[in-house]
């Protein structure tokens, strides 16, 4: 499988501190790894905008849902969102807290993860992409 892209969803995933005493959430850090493996990465969310204006400088391409006129779990973003990244939807992994949303992902052709706990969804992400995350 030859996977170069990350979608991630905000509220839920990317914001989980998991076990992490503070400072920067653990699949923000992730994130920040796999973009610097030259991964592509992409904030997908079904908010109309980020409480946190800076977070969108930390991936290649943010999609809202208020901006782009579709939300998860309509096909429609993911595609945008792959298309975005310059990629194919098979070639990009994509995690989000609720089933609905993966369960959109994986129809539109992408690898989908149901994120549970940042322990296992960071476990399956070094598994996906071959790399080692130092959290």
């Amino acid at each position: 499988m030859d996977l170069k892209g990350l979608l991630l969803d905000h509220a839920g995933v990317l914001d989980d501190p998991g076990d992490a005493p503070s400072g920067v959430p653990p699949l923000l850090e992730v994130a920040r790894c796999i973009r610097r493996a030259g991964i592509g990465t992409a904030l997908v969310s079904n908010a109309n905008g980020l409480c946190d204006p800076e977070l969108a400088d930390q991936f290649d391409v943010v999609v809202l849902s208020g901006a782009a006129g579709v939300a998860k779990p309509n096909t429609e973003i993911y595609l945008l969102t792959a298309r975005r990244l310059g990629l194919e939807p098979q070639q990009c992994v994509f995690v989000d807290d609720l089933h609905r949303n993966v369960v959109g992902a994986v129809a539109a052709g992408m690898v989908g993860i149901h994120h549970q706990d940042v322990g296992s969804t960071v476990a399956e992400l070094a598994a996906l992409f071959d790399l080692e995350f130092p959290l």
